[in-house]
């Protein structure tokens, strides 16, 4: 084999799974078709989670030098609402950051970890078979690795091929985004935005800094996507939607969107898996997209290292699919509420009004905010402590943080007893001893990904736990 990992995309999901395949010493050639980053600008959101990701993978400082920080509020259907009281992360806020700095940052951290990306290399086909994967790509060259990874966006080459069918509802609208120079007075644009905004909740403009503003303007019906949008697009449909087109011009970038929503029927097929876009596409509404793609190559990073490592149990490769699905399909339907609740239609309306009023409750607005930002996300670990099978916080130890101890991508327990060990798989997973963590617990066991499978004291119990994440132990 000449890789052990074939990625065929390096946006964001792609550039955090190589990444994450490098910790392990997994050798990952990632194939990108574009020979350059894609020439418009957008602002993306880095969401709680997406945060949390980050830091403990000791990349957070260096992606908050490009980035900007704002309230983690306002997410679900742009209902103005205040940030919740107590969001139990050290990371509550959002993150805006240009899009082509993330993926070039991400594709930075793949490289220096020791990935191999090669531009302008469209995968064209692949055969796999028992040993691994033949992957041909446009230029006739053909590379082989144990297993292929389609992290290649939502016209996903690598699902095509796999013929894994991808249900769901085709695109029906269109929306304009984009920044540009205004010419018209901020006070008219604020009056005019806030008449139209009564009635159609997808249209925005909102002022960035030295008279350019981010313009967000519906269209009836979809085009063919393959044609970005011009200036005079904006100002045509502002006309239309606003009745002035306020003067804009000199454009930063822009781009437009529909709003279909699929899912893959599976994320994997043998030796071919599925991930980010490639898996599940939605509206862009409440900034979950890159996040669900980021969180995807974190859960399946590890796991399928482990089972290239050799350490891995049989089963383990099969909890990718039935971890991340459900929450896919959790953000497929809060975006087709959202997409809903932003409607004109007076139904829509009376719906937005009520939930809006509901969302004064800080119970509801926080639960409406853990969903859209991952903080909430619980695997099925079987019966246990609410905390089994959520993410584990930033909590102070004797060393300083918790994430401090995660960057090398291993397991972690943590452990306040002071009695038990996991030195059978010392070789995958550390252990810190430390009475003084700040713990509701006597010890918990972490995955790489940070989410807790075993909370407990019983060093037996402890050990059913460590085979049945990380396998057999040394020498077992």
């Amino acid at each position: 084999m000449e890789f052990d990992v074939i990625i065929a995309g390096c946006g964001p999901a792609g550039a955090m799974l190589a990444a994450e395949l490098r910790l392990h010493d997994v050798r990952v050639l990632v194939l990108e078709k574009e020979t350059e980053p894609a020439s418009f600008v957008r602002i993306v959101g880095l969401h709680i989670r997406s945060l949390e990701l980050m830091a403990m993978r000791g990349l957070l400082d260096r992606i908050l030098e490009h980035g900007r920080r704002r309230p983690a509020a306002g997410f679900f259907a742009a209902i103005d609402k205040p940030q919740p009281q107590n969001l139990d992360s050290g990371y509550a806020y959002l993150l805006g950051i240009p899009h082509p700095v993330i993926v070039r940052l991400l594709e930075e951290h793949a490289v220096a970890a020791g990935a191999e990306v090669r531009h302008a290399s469209a995968v064209t086909g692949f055969e796999q078979d028992d040993e691994g994967v033949t992957v041909e790509l446009a230029d006739g060259e053909k590379v082989r690795a144990r297993f292929l990874v389609g992290c290649d966006g939502g016209r996903s080459t690598v699902r095509k091929l796999l013929g894994v069918g991808f249900p769901g509802e085709p695109a029906r609208n269109e929306t304009l985004m984009g920044e540009m120079s205004v010419a018209a007075p901020a006070e008219e644009v604020a009056a005019r935005v806030a008449e139209v905004g009564v009635t159609d909740r997808r249209f925005s403009l909102r002022p960035a800094g030295n008279g350019v503003y981010g313009v967000v303007i519906p269209v009836e019906g979809v085009s063919d996507r393959g044609e970005p949008p011009t200036l005079d697009d904006f100002r045509k449909r502002l006309q239309i939607v606003a009745g002035t087109d306020f003067g804009v011009h000199s454009p930063r970038w822009m781009s437009r969107f529909g709003d279909a929503t699929r899912m893959a029927e599976s994320y994997r097929v043998g030796r071919v898996l599925l991930a980010g876009d490639a898996a599940h596409i939605h509206p862009p509404i409440g900034g979950q997209g890159l996040n669900l793609g980021v969180q995807d190559a974190f859960n399946l990073g590890w796991k399928l290292a482990a089972r290239i490592r050799g350490w891995g149990p049989e089963t383990l490769l099969d909890t990718y699919e039935a971890e991340r699905r459900p929450v896919a399909a959790d953000v497929l339907d809060n975006t087709r509420a959202q997409m809903a609740m932003v409607s004109s239609e007076p139904g829509a309306q009376a719906v937005r009004k009520l939930v809006s009023e509901l969302m004064d409750f800080d119970e509801v607005n926080r639960f409406l905010i853990g969903r859209i930002t991952g903080i909430d996300i619980r695997y099925d670990f079987g019966a246990g402590p609410d905390l089994l099978g959520r993410r584990m916080p930033d909590v102070e130890v004797k060393s300083g943080r918790l994430y401090g101890l995660l960057h090398r991508g291993r397991g972690l327990l943590l452990d306040r007893t002071e009695r038990l060990t996991a030195g059978g798989w010392a070789d995958r997973v550390d252990h810190l001893a430390d009475p003084t963590a700040a713990l509701d617990a006597p010890a918990v066991l972490l995955r790489p990904d940070g989410h807790v499978v075993w909370i407990g004291d019983d060093q037996r119990d402890l050990d059913e736990q460590l085979a049945r994440w990380f396998g057999r132990p040394i020498g077992g």
